[in-house]
């Protein structure tokens, strides 16, 4: 079976003269092109509302609205419309604005039908062209979306591998030293929490909730003599003690998506004045996400039971963070954790307990998915349960 050829392309043919416009759709039909007629540019732009209209000859001067307005018109509406502009005076300035405006050729009246004939071929051979590439732009425009939809999909999962990483990481260091990972989780939302009020938000907040998560788990190098020991550490066991940091950075450093958090590793025992390990950093020297977690971790410490002491209350526990402000920490920091007061305090604590609950009721195990930073209540950075820390208080 043959296939049907397409229908003759339909032009429009606008100019106020009558006779003008009867022989030029005269000529035109006699070589199979369908035409429309238009007196004006108003009327033309009516028939282009109403019919696919491919290409446009129009006069350039007409009363009232001019063939200029009527192609700034069809480029703006009609933009894949072509247009040949038609004038009675050889002005060269004239053509060059009529080009510049978009119009596909300009012809002088009135034309040649050789010249006119091959001014049309041109103008739809060049509509075609375009919109083919209007086409293939589209398609690749839908390509990207889905590409793009497909690596979203991807770096989802493979943050998803990062972060059981990372919890195998966590389990290792949670069950060699027999404690549940509850310490760090709080550590992790207090330490989101401050981030938060203090304006950190996006990729930053998540590196510094992942340094946070894994500030301890250089103490997987500890010696279990000096790590599990129940009593007081001596000066050498100290010494074995303070190289987690060091430890924990060399573990992590190498892995490109925790360059971040290992600084945050490395420089968790830092002080704001200088008096800390291993560096001996000072201020701004060290890096924003220890400085905040310091502050937390201070925070959980103090209000925790210890086997060998009672936690202290949040009251007492602020009222210490406060005086300490400047010396062991960084008194913006500390401004941030004020702002979130005793109770917002008090609440991430509480939340934290509220989640294990409803997780253990529905049959999902002790631990927590870190639910929802308090602040905002958006999931908290990603991160899984947080990794647990020594019970020994470091002097």
């Amino acid at each position: 079976m043959e296939a049907i050829p397409p229908p003759p392309p339909r032009i429009l043919i606008v100019d106020d003269d009558e006779s003008v416009r009867d022989v030029i759709s005269v000529l035109l039909r006699e070589e199979g092109y369908h035409c429309s007629v238009a007196s004006g540019a108003d009327q033309a732009l009516t028939l282009a509302e109403q019919e696919e209209t491919p290409l446009v000859i129009s006069d350039m001067k007409m009363p009232g609205k001019d063939g200029l307005w009527l192609l700034e018109a069809f480029r703006e509406k009609h933009p894949d419309t072509a247009v040949i502009m038609l004038t009675g005076y050889g002005d060269t300035e004239a053509a060059v604005d009529c080009l510049r405006r978009g119009a596909v050729d300009y012809l002088l009246k009135p034309p040649k039908l050789t010249d006119l004939i091959r001014s049309i071929e041109r103008a739809l051979a060049k509509r075609r062209v375009e919109l083919a590439r209007k086409r293939y732009q589209k398609k690749l425009e839908r390509k990207v979306r889905d590409r793009t939809t497909e690596l979203r999909n991807a770096l989802k999962d493979v943050s998803t591998t990062y972060q059981n990483t990372l919890m195998a990481l966590v389990t290792a260091l949670d069950a060699r030293e027999h404690e549940t990972s509850d310490h760090s989780q709080r550590v992790v939302e207090y330490t989101v929490a401050i981030a938060q009020r203090m304006g950190i938000r996006g990729p930053e907040l998540e590196e510094i909730g992942r340094g946070a998560l894994l500030h301890d788990i250089g103490k997987i190098g500890v010696p279990d003599a000096v790590l599990l020991k129940p009593g007081k550490l001596t000066p050498e066991e100290w010494v074995e003690m303070r190289k987690h940091p060091d430890i924990g950075y060399a573990m992590i450093a190498p892995i490109p998506f925790l360059a971040i958090p290992a600084q945050i590793v490395l420089s968790h025992q830092e002080r704001f004045d200088g008096r800390g390990y291993p560096r001996g950093l000072a201020r701004n020297e060290i890096h924003i996400g220890a400085r905040i977690f310091s502050v937390a971790d201070t925070l959980d410490a103090m209000t925790s039971d210890r086997p060998y002491r009672k936690g202290t209350t949040f009251a007492n526990a602020i009222e210490e963070i406060h005086r300490c402000s400047g010396s062991q920490f960084d008194p913006e920091v500390v401004k941030a954790f004020l702002e979130i007061g005793e109770a917002g305090l008090m609440k991430i604590k509480e939340d934290m307990i509220a989640r294990k609950k409803a997780k253990l009721a529905a049959g999902g195990g002790g631990g927590s998915s870190g639910g929802s930073t308090p602040a905002t209540g958006a999931p908290a950075v990603g991160l899984a349960t947080p990794i647990p820390v020594s019970t020994k208080i470091e002097p």
